[in-house]
């Protein structure tokens, strides 16, 4: 829709980077706001923001190119992998950057994720409906053609969106359900109280969100043309086994 807006003349500014920082800063402050509900602390976070930063960026920007291998495998300079022009990133990739630094501060303090996936994934479903309209503003994530009458058509002249024609609205699609899936997690954390309980169903249902309608997106890569399935529905198949795995632990211990 807007992947940039121009605000003066010469004054570009991208949608991409503004909804970056929006979400950094709701994630954070949720996270905060959610320690006293599921007694953690936030160290783990707030004083390793740089490492974070890191891996988000790295993970989003890694994803993205492996995903779009058939036509970014011309890269041979190291920082064509960083400085390039499309300010193309992957949500997904981000996340699981995220994750990767988080697990290496965990192992370091020598804790386990279940002190902390109720209110990391709470916060993740927070800042997601955001960075979904971002996805609409800028292009990076779009759905099919479809003919169900909720469809919409990418007009500006910049958008890198393909068709020409209506097509599925994901990004609003999913910003509509996962605020809905933070609304469920956020009132079903005052009143369940077993610990990481609320983190790995509401994880499992993500997931299986995007395991569904990923298969409306328009977006080819390099998997969903391999194996019929793309990079997204790869990763949440994975995660949905992890969360099933700690789920029945958990109700062992019950």
């Amino acid at each position: 829709m807007f992947p940039f807006i121009e605000i003066l003349p010469g004054f570009t500014l991208y949608t991409f980077w503004l909804s970056l920082v929006i979400c950094f800063f709701l994630f954070l402050g949720m996270f905060r706001k959610l320690a006293n509900r599921f007694k953690y602390n936030t160290d783990i976070i707030e004083k390793n923001l740089l490492w974070y930063v890191l891996g988000i960026f790295i993970g989003s920007r890694l994803f993205y190119v492996i995903a779009k291998w058939s036509d970014l495998k011309y890269i041979r300079n190291p920082f064509e992998f960083f400085l390039m022009n499309d300010y193309n990133f992957s949500l997904l990739g981000g996340i699981v950057g995220f994750f990767v630094v988080f697990y290496i501060l965990l192992k370091k303090k020598k804790e386990t994720i279940d002190n902390y996936i109720d209110g990391i994934i709470t916060s993740l479903l927070f800042i997601l409906p955001v960075g979904y309209v971002w996805a609409l503003l800028g292009g990076q994530v779009y759905g099919r053609e479809t003919h169900i009458g909720i469809e919409i058509l990418y007009s500006h002249p910049f958008t890198p969106v393909p068709f020409e024609i209506a097509i599925f609205p994901l990004p609003i699609v999913y910003a509509w359900v996962f605020f809905l899936l933070f609304c469920g997690a956020y009132i079903g954390s005052l009143f369940i109280h077993t610990k990481s309980f609320i983190g790995y169903i509401w994880a499992l249902a993500a997931c299986c969100v995007l395991l569904i309608f990923e298969f409306f997106s328009g977006k080819y890569d390099i998997f969903k043309d391999t194996v019929g399935v793309n990079i997204i529905q790869i990763w949440s198949i994975l995660c949905i086994a992890w969360c099933v795995h700690h789920l029945y632990h958990r109700f062992k211990k019950v």
